[in-house]
């Protein structure tokens, strides 16, 4: 797929997984450093972002605006993949006061790579949000062209609570 980061162009390695597909297999690790697959996200609604480094400005904003809005829904977890190191991620969460979010490394890009979200010329994951079912079933899509940019929130949230119910 076709996207822009900071105006030039780059491409993920495949098309993104999408909208009535079921999560590809997969092998991240937890904030614990064990290893969280596909199989670990069945029996809960989920909010999945990717993005490329959570030390970054744009990426850390998101995840602590979607971190923020975690607690009102008591029925859909919350997680952002990215490829910095599960020290990395641990060290943000501390900085920043994010405790509601799970954090996942994809250091290998081992998600990228199956869902489609690495992108190879920034050896970084597209900026994406998903939503899936209890099922694993990926239920929305968000795509952002611009990776340096944010996700449209609202919509996002508004899934987000029709999954809570």
């Amino acid at each position: 797929m076709k996207l822009k980061f900071l105006d030039k162009p780059v491409e993920t390695i495949k098309e993104p997984m999408d909208k009535g597909q079921a999560l590809p297999d997969f092998k991240v690790l937890d904030a614990n450093n064990n290893e969280f697959t596909n199989k670990d996200l069945i029996g809960k609604p989920a909010l999945i972002l990717t993005v490329p480094d959570v030390n970054s400005r744009v990426c850390s904003l998101e995840a602590k605006k979607f971190n923020r809005n975690a607690d009102k829904y008591e029925n859909v977890e919350f997680y952002t993949i990215s490829k910095n190191s599960v020290e990395e991620q641990k060290d943000w969460c501390a900085a920043k006061g994010v405790e509601s979010m799970h954090l996942l490394s994809d250091a290998d890009t081992d998600f990228g790579n199956q869902s489609g979200t690495y992108v190879k010329e920034i050896d970084a994951l597209a900026r994406m949000v998903f939503a899936i079912d209890a099922n694993g079933e990926i239920v929305y899509r968000q795509v952002v062209e611009e990776i340096g940019s944010q996700p449209d929130f609202k919509e996002a949230l508004a899934v987000v609570e029709k999954l809570n119910k």
